[in-house]
């Protein structure tokens, strides 16, 4: 088994309407083996499928491996790398004092990270980069279609 070899992981969220019908995605490479997630929701926002899209993919993997989790969320991106660890020391409040939007979705991605090794990369949306390509296809694959 190659030591250097890192899971690989790339993520997305959509939405149709904000908030509205929306969907999330979640592809992961180990080597030879691909993974394809995806699901959504009848009421949701895009930052909550960009986070529920993270949260699946790293909730799939059975035992701690290093990991890349590629995402074109800065939003999310941003809240793991720099807003997250001011919300935990504020109580999961923002700078202005107010309860942080998506705590639950928060919480639970913090739980989460805490057992995994990762890299964190941020890739340009729509940029062609053939696994942010998969996410997106997966992430507006779940959308709900309306009855």
């Amino acid at each position: 088994m190659n030591k250097n070899r890192k899971l690989q992981i790339w993520t997305d969220g959509a939405c149709k309407g904000n908030p509205g019908p929306g969907g999330w995605g979640a592809y992961l490479v180990w080597g030879e083996k691909a993974l394809e997630l995806c699901g959504g929701e009848v009421e949701t926002t895009n930052n909550q499928m960009e986070l529920t899209a993270v949260i699946e993919a790293l909730s799939a993997i059975k035992r701690p491996v290093p990991m890349v989790v590629s995402l074109d969320s800065q939003y999310v991106k941003n809240g793991i790398l720099e807003w997250m660890p001011q919300w935990k020391k504020r109580g999961w409040k923002t700078a202005a004092g107010k309860p942080v939007k998506n705590i639950e979705l928060w919480q639970k991605l913090d739980q989460l990270v805490s057992t995994h090794d990762i890299e964190w990369k941020w890739v340009k949306g729509h940029a062609g980069e053939p696994g942010n390509e998969k996410a997106d296809e997966l992430a507006n694959r779940g959308v709900p279609k309306k009855a």
